[in-house]
This record gives C-alpha cells, sequence and structure tokens, in this order.
C-alpha cells in the first residue's frame, strides 16, 4: 500500500503547491517512487509547476528525478452507483491505479472546500497544512479571543479533519498524522510571531497535530515555479554556488521532510555547509 500524503486546507496562498512539489521531488530523488495529484481542478497550480518541470527538463535535455503526475481519470457517469458521488469515483480510481506501483502519493488540495478535497482528506495517512503565520490563516483552524491569548474554540477546516478521523476509525484504518507548517514566515522576531507559536501548541494539544518548520518567505520559491524546480534541483542544472538565502531554504527543506517521519524514509540529501557556501562560483554560473 503507497503512503499518502495530503496537502492541504481551505485557504490560499499558504504555499501548498510549494510545499507539495518540494516534499515530492525530496522524495524521489532519494530513490522513492512517488505519484501526485492535483485535486484543484480550476487552478491546477501543483499541475503546471509539474508541466513546467517536464518542459524545462525537455528542453534542457536533463532527466531529474521526480514525481510521475497524474490527471484525475474521467468518469462515465452511466457508471457510477445510485447516489455514487462522481468525484468520489474519480479519486478512488486514480489512488487504485497508482498504488500498486508507488511508495507514496502526494495529493495537492484546493484552497476550499470541495468534495474531493473532503474526500481525500479521509484518505490521508499523513496530512500536511502549510500555514501562513497570520492570525488570519489561524482562524482556519481555530478561533481566538480579542487578545490572541485564548483559544474560543475549533474552526471549519479542524472539524473537517476532525470528521475524516471518525471516518479512518471506522474503517478501521490507522490514525492520520497531521502536522501544521508554519510556512511563509519573516525573518524578524515579533510579537505576533510569537503570540503565533504559543496558540499552535496551545491548540496542538488540544486537537491533536503536530507543528513543524516550514519555509520562510523567500523570492527563490517564485523563481523556481516557471521552470518546475526545486531547490534539490539547482546544483544539478549549472549552479555551482548557493546564495546563503538558497542554502538556508534549502536546510528548511531537509527539516521538513525529517520532521514529517515517514515510513522508511531517511533524508540523505547532505546540509551544506558555510565552506560549501563561500566556495568560488564558476564563471557565468547564475545566482
Amino acid at each position: 500500500m503507497a503512503h499518502i500524503i495530503v496537502v492541504g486546507n481551505e485557504k490560499g496562498g499558504a504555499g501548498k503547491s510549494t510545499v507539495s512539489m518540494h516534499v515530492a521531488t525530496a522524495l524521489a530523488r532519494m530513490g522513492h517512487k512517488v505519484s501526485a495529484l492535483d485535486l484543484d481542478l480550476r487552478q491546477k497550480t501543483f499541475g503546471r509547476y509539474a508541466a513546467n518541470r517536464a518542459g524545462f527538463l525537455a528542453s534542457a535535455e536533463k532527466s531529474l528525478p521526480s514525481a510521475s503526475y497524474h490527471e484525475l481519470p474521467e468518469v462515465d457517469q452511466a457508471s457510477l452507483q445510485p447516489g455514487e458521488n462522481v468525484y468520489d469515483r474519480r479519486l478512488s480510481e486514480a489512488v487504485a491505479d497508482l498504488e500498486p506501483d508507488s511508495d507514496f502519493i502526494v495529493i495537492d488540495c484546493p484552497g476550499s472546500h470541495t468534495r474531493l478535497s473532503q474526500v481525500a482528506h479521509s484518505l490521508a495517512d499523513t496530512l500536511i497544512t502549510p500555514l501562513n503565520d497570520s492570525f488570519v490563516d489561524f482562524d482556519l483552524l481555530a478561533h481566538v479571543d480579542a487578545e490572541a491569548d485564548k483559544i474560543v474554540g475549533p474552526s471549519v477546516y479542524s472539524e473537517m479533519v476532525w470528521n475524516a478521523r471518525q471516518l479512518r476509525a471506522q474503517a478501521g484504518l490507522k490514525p492520520i498524522d497531521w502536522i501544521v507548517l508554519r510556512n511563509r514566515m519573516g525573518a524578524q522576531q515579533m510579537v505576533n510571531k510569537e503570540k503565533m507559536g504559543r496558540a499552535l501548541d496551545a491548540l496542538a494539544k488540544r486537537i491533536g497535530f503536530r507543528v513543524a518548520p516550514g519555509f520562510h518567505e523567500r523570492v527563490i520559491f517564485r523563481e523556481l515555479f516557471p521552470r518546475g524546480l526545486t531547490l534539490l534541483d539547482l546544483k544539478d542544472i549549472g549552479v555551482k554556488q548557493l546564495n546563503i538565502s538558497n542554502v538556508a531554504a534549502r536546510q528548511e527543506l531537509r527539516d521538513l521532510i525529517k520532521s514529517l517521519n515517514l515510513p522508511g524514509v531517511e533524508v540523505n540529501f547532505e546540509s551544506l555547509t558555510l565552506r560549501e557556501l563561500l566556495r568560488p562560483r564558476s564563471p557565468g554560473a547564475s545566482p
């Protein structure tokens, strides 16, 4: 059985597709067979990211370890059982087709509540929820008082995860390992940042998730998307020298993969050192 990793929340702009692509590619580079699905049937940001990667590698005549991206299969409405939802069938058929040849299936969910997203959460062995370091995004998980010091109660997304957990329990499946990523964080220590940390720690104990490090806000992530690349690909495309920000981002990815604690995964891509950072750059190398 493939281990299913679902990346989701119900708010756009939290970096779900960036996290999905980096997790999927990191696993592929470590030798695992990875398949990928994008359930945002309108925007398909993860799908576009994967298409950009395929296009760039073809034009550059390069081959890099990558996840195998798939579209959801089309289903003949006439083949549905009475009361069966077409999206349930499309997702179940996709997962059933991919499982025999995959160690991991990475599923990127839309930034809204949809039937596909709801079903995907019930399939998750590991659920990754990227969260901007803001109480606007925190409100998706729980409501807080005016001073942001007291949690008033769970919110809509937490309730959906709770329902998914209940469905898995009824089916006799193992519990979801839910990880919330503090993503797109600023570098400065601020009062809001400290309050977010305390609120997340308190909520984690209350509703049962783990808090893990995500990515800081960095220009490099916006630059990687058009070519479909990740932080782990830079040296393979001729970037001999990484700047300090890129090295730090790579270390964040390494910490993220380690914190997921995925079965059979031993993080073996190296952490770059200051000595490597200061190594003279080859002429003409990109930043």
